[in-house]
């Protein structure tokens, strides 16, 4: 899968769902942050899924994705484990994964997890 790497340690992170399946941000992150996958409903029918995962390097301070978007429009993720996390894990990678599933026109389940990597 191709990875895009980056350095940008705060804002609203754009994964771009057509271009690449892993997104790692190197730098030290700096605030909580937006997700937002763009080009999912143009790119998955009805009963389709995709897979992706965002790397997050995180210095003695740790944030973690707070926010989340599928093109634009806010959705819920369902956590592994039943919870969202609530912190990011300091001096490592937090691992996030995200499976969107299309369930109609413009709908999704999405169903993520959290992993720190030390």
């Amino acid at each position: 899968e191709k990875v895009n790497i980056a350095t940008a340690t705060s804002g609203t992170i754009t994964f771009v769902t057509n271009e690449y399946a892993v997104l790692y941000y190197t730098a030290n992150q700096t605030a909580n942050r937006t997700i937002n996958f763009s080009n999912v409903n143009s790119s998955l029918s009805i009963g389709q899924s995709l897979t992706c995962a965002v790397l997050l390097a995180q210095g003695s301070t740790a944030y973690y994705l707070n926010s989340f978007q599928v093109d634009g429009s806010s959705v819920t993720p369902k956590w592994q484990g039943g919870s969202a996390p609530s912190s990011g894990n300091a001096s490592g990678i937090d691992s996030y994964s995200f499976t969107i599933i299309k369930t109609a026109n413009a709908t999704f389940t999405v169903l993520a997890s959290q992993t720190q990597f030390a």
